[in-house]
């Protein structure tokens, strides 16, 4: 591959129109110079690589074949969707990707009108893309398709369930695309990785039968009820034949595939083929992550989001950790380890990102006490409450943006049975540069109120491991939520208790917890007269942390979440109910999702970092 790529096709593409003035015998071209764009992009503006690569073939024949934006496309997740923002008008902003200001990591209807819906999250495609195709139906649109794109790893979670039942019992035409690369962020695991694996179905059957029943309808002899009893009695045969049931024929979707993701005159034709048939349908690919470059195909966990690399050798430009701090993720993951070798009663549970959280150092060591459940949060919770019901102990590790899919299961499976579930909370806090969809905000204020449950929030690794013993020595609901990357800088003193004090001279203090308790630190060296006190266990709030707090004139809430049922308000109305009579003042996220920048900036964007606090409190001195 040249350092500096040519583009004979993809220069004159602007949007999707122009692709399609081209022949399908120029398509491959194409695909070829937009996996170079993609490579040269992202080898210096880091990004989501490999699922991007991947799907290249299928961005191209999607957008060939199909009117867009007229016609619409639902990404799952969205981090194959690279080339697709590429081809509809952002090629020349792709440099900002995941950049302050620039465009957003994933696709977003407030971006770009080829962008259909939210997705950060996985599985919900084709429940979006289901309610899309009925709205379409019921307006008289009838010309309008309406595409789902979902990820293996995607269809074990239980909302992709869910819209395919929905789906099968609705009067639509929604095609589902199966983008079946064996792969998550890890490997896919799970019954359906398993059934997709051995799924064959003959293409030139599935052609045959659809010749067919085109000529039969239009020579009268077969109508929509006919036309399912067939299908019926078909799917029936084939199983018999080929010793295996098709779990989506068995649902009435007509089922095509599997074909090779990667032949894009071909899928170009097979979707033109079945664009117009009646009825939902879904088309099973079988695609390569990373495709089109070596390393990532050999290691597609590794270059999932790879960083910065040369783009000819393939080398990855990681920084030098010798004598760097580790994660904290890391420090979970060994801590757990640690625990689990003492208490045969401690297992792990992830959904689909032992990576991610580290649990893939317990599943290394105790392969049988550690369990990747896939892509299914909901279902994680209430298998570890069923864990905990028979005398277990598990520790559930999940980011905090997934853990919401979960609020059900944490209220009606664990808390009201009381059930001693451990949550272990990554990316708590702002995460950077995968923006709202990802910005773990939002866990405090939901779970704050559920009841029976305490929740830690270290700054220090010492800390963090504390409350991981601890949560491991009593049978409550525990969550202990920690941020993405490494602790700033050594605690200042030992931190103990529900809370600790660093004194001021003054009547003016700021409390806090979690990560920028340091730039509160730091605030204090600017301004020494304020005392910092920093909340370890920051649910439930104590009597004496109310009692403590009561006694200052002023007091300033820092907290690195959204502000509605945050502590700063919880400890508001605390105050309130003691007959608080100063001035009482949160510095939160007010109400607002916080878009896509690095962890710094959005911290400033949002008044928590050292130089705001410094600012909002300069007003006790001047």
């Amino acid at each position: 591959m040249n350092s500096e790529p040519t583009y004979n096709l993809l220069n004159s593409i602007n949007y999707p129109e122009d692709l399609r003035k081209l022949t399908v015998e120029q398509l491959p071209e194409v695909c070829g110079e937009l996996r170079q764009d993609i490579i040269k992009e992202l080898c210096c503006n880091p990004g989501h690589f490999a699922a991007s690569l991947g799907t290249v073939e299928l961005t191209v024949a999607l957008h060939y074949v199909y009117n867009t934006p007229y016609d619409r496309i639902v990404w799952d997740v969205g981090h194959q969707a690279y080339g697709h923002k590429i081809l509809t008008g952002r090629r020349e902003a792709f440099s900002t990707n995941r950049k302050l200001g620039g465009i957003r990591p994933f696709p977003s209807p407030e971006e770009s009108e080829y962008d259909t819906f939210t997705c950060g999250h996985a599985s919900n495609s084709i429940s979006a893309a289901l309610g899309m195709a009925v709205a379409a139906a019921r307006k008289g649109d009838a010309k309008r398709h309406v595409v789902a794109i979902i990820g293996d790893g995607s269809m074990s979670g239980g909302l992709a369930f869910e819209g395919l039942n929905n789906a099968s019992a609705t009067s639509n035409n929604l095609l589902i695309i199966l983008n079946d690369n064996d792969m998550a962020i890890d490997r896919s695991v799970g019954g359906m990785k398993q059934y997709l694996f051995n799924l064959t179905t003959s293409n030139r059957y599935n052609q045959l039968r659809f010749k067919l029943s085109r000529m039969l309808f239009k020579l009268g002899i077969l109508n929509e009820e006919r036309r399912k009893a067939l299908i019926r009695f078909g799917n029936s045969l084939k199983s018999m034949a080929a010793q295996q049931q098709n779990i989506f024929e068995g649902m009435n979707i007509r089922y095509f595939g599997p074909i090779d993701g990667h032949d894009v005159k071909n899928l170009a034709r097979v979707l033109r083929d079945i664009k117009d048939m009646q009825g939902p349908k879904i088309l099973h690919l079988h695609t390569i992550k990373g495709k089109g470059f070596g390393p990532a195909e050999k290691h597609a966990t590794e270059w999932h989001a790879p960083g910065k690399f040369d783009p000819v050798t393939g080398e990855r430009f990681i920084a030098n950790t010798e004598g760097m701090p580790p994660l904290f993720q890391d420090v979970f993951g060994n801590t757990l380890v640690e625990l689990a070798e003492a208490n045969p009663k401690i297992v792990g549970v992830t959904p689909a990102m032992p990576s991610g959280c580290s649990m893939n150092i317990l599943m290394e060591k105790m392969p049988k006490r550690a369990f990747d459940v896939g892509i299914a949060e909901e279902h994680a919770v209430t298998f570890a409450a069923g864990l905990a019901s028979a005398g277990m102990k598990p520790y559930f590790a999940v980011y905090s943006s997934f853990l919401q899919r979960g609020f059900d299961q944490i209220i009606h499976d664990v808390a009201i049975g009381g059930f001693p579930v451990r949550l272990l909370i990554d990316r708590a806090g702002i995460v950077g540069e995968d923006g709202e969809t990802h910005q773990g905000l939002f866990d405090v204020a939901f779970l704050t109120g559920v009841p029976g449950m305490t929740i830690y929030s270290p700054t220090y690794y010492d800390e963090l491991e504390r409350d991981i013993e601890l949560s491991a020595e009593r049978d409550e609901i525990v969550a202990v939520r920690y941020p993405r990357g490494c602790e700033k800088s050594g605690a200042p003193k030992e931190i103990t208790g529900d809370y600790t004090v660093f004194e001021g001279v003054g009547d003016k203090a700021i409390v806090t917890y979690g990560r920028i308790f340091q730039n509160a630190i730091e605030a204090q060296k600017a301004l020494p007269d304020i005392t910092v006190i920093k909340l370890n266990k920051i649910y439930p709030i104590s009597d004496s942390l109310i009692n403590d707090i009561g006694k200052y004139k002023e007091l300033h809430f820092f907290e690195e979440g959204i502000k509605n049922g945050g502590v700063a308000e919880l400890c508001a109305a605390k105050l309130l109910e003691n007959g608080y009579k100063g001035q009482y003042n949160i510095h939160a996220v007010d109400n607002k999702f916080v878009p896509t920048a690095a962890v710094s900036a959005a911290l400033k964007s949002v008044g928590l970092d050292t130089d705001s606090m410094i600012n909002a409190l300069k007003g006790a001195y001047e």
